[in-house]
């Protein structure tokens, strides 16, 4: 599940462990220190009355900072983690009690959870009540509960998953929504249950669908031609690219659209294809594939004819070759 990712992934960053956290090496230490008369915490306690009775060598929140950004420090994060890591690790040295336990849950903004082999995306995620970003690509997630997705959500990223229908996402959808990314899942035509709607994301701006198995360009232009803020569009790599008049048909048929397929459109480009919406019957369902084979080697070319000579006896070979492409 997401939420045992998330908490192996928080015993990773180790947030109360050296140099993070409350410790002897740090003097935040000293807010946490117990009261020997209440046994409770005494908050503001005076660092200079502490010392002598801790009797340890302290590192100073500077110093411990060098030690997680120093990229050849034996406690810096590996590469592939996020500014939100970073951030959370200086926070857990310059204000440890913020990331303490479950407090973690009000600070996180963004969580990052990529190849983890993660399958479903449980109510755990609802303790994350300030979390606007959800990244959980190349994972083997089917179907997801939007009820266990925070309502604060501006961006869920699922590409390379197996999502093949989206009811259950729009059953209850993050209305805040901004970028939903789809692309490299098993959806495909028809889209009769019309999800892709505003009715579902109306604040919408960036969607990818690409790599997908989407066939209905007019299907599912009816559909994204009610997302009003939609700016950003991927459909690469979907049998609906290699329609003739895609690109023209989609950039008059949403004239809000600002970028196709990673490619903007300017003025001109809404100029030539200007009026195309109109023309339906010019959208066909039909593609043409046109493959070429530089060169093979290894197999007797079948061009190359043998020259015989005349009263020859010697037989004649040939040589031919099928080629299958799967789709």
């Amino acid at each position: 599940s997401v939420s045992a990712a998330f908490w192996e992934h928080l015993r990773r960053l180790a947030l109360q462990d050296f140099p993070c956290g409350l410790g002897s090496w740090s003097k935040s230490c000293f807010d946490a220190r117990r009261s020997p008369r209440r046994g409770q915490l005494r908050l503001g306690a005076d660092p200079a009355g502490e010392e002598e009775a801790m009797g340890l060598d302290e590192e100073s929140p500077e110093m411990l900072m060098e030690l997680l950004r120093d990229q050849h420090s034996p406690w810096a994060l590996p590469p592939d983690c996020s500014q939100q890591d970073q951030h959370l690790r200086e926070m857990a040295v310059l204000a440890p009690k913020l990331v303490c336990g479950s407090k973690v849950f009000q600070v996180l903004r963004s969580l990052r959870i990529v190849g983890k082999g993660v399958e479903e995306v449980d109510e755990g995620l609802l303790q994350l009540q300030q979390l606007e970003e959800l990244i959980l690509s190349a994972n083997q997630i089917s179907r997801i509960t939007s009820a266990n997705l925070p309502r604060t959500l501006k961006v869920l990223e699922l590409c390379c998953n197996a999502v093949a229908d989206l009811q259950d996402l729009c059953a209850q959808p993050p209305l805040e929504l901004q970028h939903l990314g789809l692309g490299y899942n098993r959806l495909c035509s028809p889209l009769r249950d019309k999800y892709l709607t505003a009715a579902f994301w109306p604040n919408l701006v960036s969607l990818d669908l690409s790599f997908n198995s989407f066939t209905d360009l007019l299907g599912l232009v009816s559909q994204l031609s009610s997302l009003q803020k939609l700016r950003v569009l991927v459909l690469q790599g979907t049998p609906l690219a290699l329609i003739p008049t895609y690109r023209g048909f989609l950039v008059d048929s949403l004239p809000k659209l600002s970028i196709l397929d990673d490619i903007p459109i300017g003025p001109d480009e809404r100029h030539q294809f200007h009026g195309l919406a109109r023309q339906p019957e010019l959208v066909r369902s039909e593609a043409r594939v046109v493959v070429s084979i530089g060169e093979i080697k290894g197999v007797p070319d079948p061009r190359a004819l043998q020259q015989l000579e005349i009263g020859s006896e010697a037989p004649v070979i040939t040589s031919s070759y099928c080629v299958t492409y799967e789709f």
